[in-house]
């Protein structure tokens, strides 16, 4: 789902920085005092991070300017919250930009957006109801993590479509774009749910006091996850 660099006109790679901007510098204050609060969350953060790193450099060839991949950012919305996740997802564009030619600088606030600020978000607020309805840690994550890949896909349609209308079509572009896409991004995104709800049932069993310090998880939960792997 990144943009290619230099493929959007320059309005909207203007349009899209200026938009994305200002939830990143929040997530960073954000982070700093989460870190300062507790430096113990430092490890998670990165595991988070890294993660991302690594699920969304899988590309897949999708439509021309594009591609599909995994996004990773479900599982630190989970953990973090959209805002700190916006940092992460920023610092593993810019990386992927210039070491992997992944994206781009010019296309930066546009990725940025549709990755690490519009699927997060979403995600983060699916996340919230879901846990807030008793549904247990890893399907919540499951789902979480599949609405943050399909919403950045989402999003990243609408980019393409408004930049490059059908015709004068806004509609008929995003359509066309959401369902090429479609082809390959919904099956990532089931794939990547059950991935990020496996790991996040993992660091239960195995650090579980960093996420009950971060208010994800309780000790009766704790125990249950902890007893099914006994």
């Amino acid at each position: 789902m990144h943009i290619m660099e230099g493929y959007l006109p320059i309005e909207w790679c203007v349009l899209w920085a200026v938009l994305s901007a200002p939830c990143v510098i929040y997530g960073l204050w954000r982070m700093k005092q989460m870190i300062q609060q507790d430096r113990r969350v430092l490890p998670l953060m990165a595991v988070c991070g890294a993660f991302v790193f690594v699920l969304s450099a899988l590309k897949i060839p999708s439509v021309t300017g594009s591609c599909s991949h995994p996004t990773g950012t479900g599982l630190s919305a989970a953990f973090f919250g959209p805002w700190i996740t916006s940092v992460l997802g920023t610092i593993v564009l810019v990386f992927q930009a210039i070491l992997l030619a992944h994206g781009g600088l010019t296309t930066l606030g546009a990725n940025v957006f549709s990755m690490a600020i519009a699927g997060p978000f979403v995600a983060w607020l699916v996340f919230v109801a879901l846990r807030k309805s008793k549904v247990g840690l890893g399907l919540a994550v499951f789902v979480t993590a599949a609405v943050a890949n399909l919403v950045t896909y989402t999003v990243t349609s609408l980019q393409l479509a408004l930049a490059f209308p059908a015709d004068g079509s806004i509609l008929s572009a995003f359509i066309a774009f959401a369902a090429i896409f479609a082809v390959t991004q919904i099956p990532l995104a089931i794939i990547e749910g059950i991935i990020c709800g496996l790991v996040a049932k993992y660091i239960v069993r195995v650090k579980p006091d960093i996420l009950k310090k971060l208010g994800i998880i309780g000790d009766d939960e704790i125990a249950k996850i902890q007893g099914e792997a006994a």
